[in-house]
């Protein structure tokens, strides 16, 4: 009996394969190609251009990292942009926040928006909310024209080529700052810091996001689905530091149940390990042995 095989080369020495027992979907949209496979360990799973964007089995880990942490650190975040994502699990973890008051999601390609509505509602469940202005445009372009809005912004990019290419510039983030309220918060996914590829990629990031921002740090995650499982997110801020002063107890009160993100974790995730730290030595010098965050 054939089998079939997705598989994404994470360098040219390694490549990461999940068995597939069938494929959904394939469409050419007019920005990349999108696909959706059913696979017997992970479920459904998207994939951009070929890239493994989300698994049904881990998607929680990402979609609760890159929001819970800046939630539980400005908990009365109530305006908020979110860049990318148009699969609609970060939208989903937002909206269990009752401080909500209106979220501007900004996708580029309005057929990744629809594909997952139809193949990945678990993700997508909670963009048709009345909280919720689906806008189908560059995000570049979108960020120039707000000043002092949000209280929060999520970059749920792509990788740093192809449509979201444009959302890793130093102008992209300068305009996040702007755009900031003046204790705001961005958060971005910042890469994989273990393929020397990957890492030179999340280095570049961060070395235009400190030009930017007056306080940013790197927070981790383990995400079994992606480039060597170890995935780094950002957090830069205006004025708030995302450990130090932080009132864990109010976040833990909101009752909101997860199954990978705790306070615990929250303040463990910015220990990093000395590799990392010595990646980001060269644009954030003070990254090493200050006081805490």
């Amino acid at each position: 009996m054939m089998e079939f095989w997705y598989t994404e080369q994470h360098t040219p020495d390694v490549r990461f394969s999940i068995r597939v027992d069938h494929q959904l979907y394939s469409g050419q949209s007019e920005f990349q190609r999108i696909d959706v496979f059913e696979s017997p360990e992970f479920g459904r799973f998207l994939t951009l251009d070929g890239y493994m964007m989300l698994t049904e089995k881990d998607e929680f880990i990402y979609h609760e990292m890159i929001t819970h942490v800046p939630m539980c650190v400005h908990p009365e975040a109530a305006d908020i942009l979110v860049i990318g994502g148009g699969d609609g699990g970060t939208v989903r973890e937002l909206l269990r926040y009752p401080s909500i008051r209106h979220i501007d999601l900004v996708e580029i390609d309005e057929m990744v928006v629809n594909v997952c509505r139809e193949y990945l509602p678990s993700t997508a469940s909670g963009l048709d909310d009345v909280r919720v202005s689906i806008h189908y445009e560059d995000g570049l372009r979108f960020v120039r024209k707000p000043i002092n809005t949000y209280d929060l912004i999520i970059v749920d990019s792509t990788d740093p080529f192809g449509p979201g290419e444009g959302l890793f510039t130093k102008e992209f983030y300068g305009n996040c700052f702007k755009a900031l309220k003046e204790d705001g918060i961005m958060i971005n996914q910042h890469e994989s810091p273990f393929y020397e590829q990957d890492a030179y990629a999340m280095q570049r990031m961060h070395q235009r996001i400190v030009h930017s921002f007056p306080f940013s740090r790197v927070y981790q995650a383990h995400i079994p689905t992606y480039p060597s499982g170890h995935w780094l997110f950002g957090f830069s801020s205006k004025l708030r530091r995302p450990v130090e002063g932080v009132d864990f107890a109010r976040w833990k009160s909101l009752g909101i149940k997860t199954r990978y993100y705790n306070t615990q974790l929250h303040a463990a995730a910015f220990a990093l390990p000395n590799y990392v730290e010595e990646i980001l030595e060269d644009v954030e010098p003070q990254c090493c042995n200050v006081p805490w965050m």
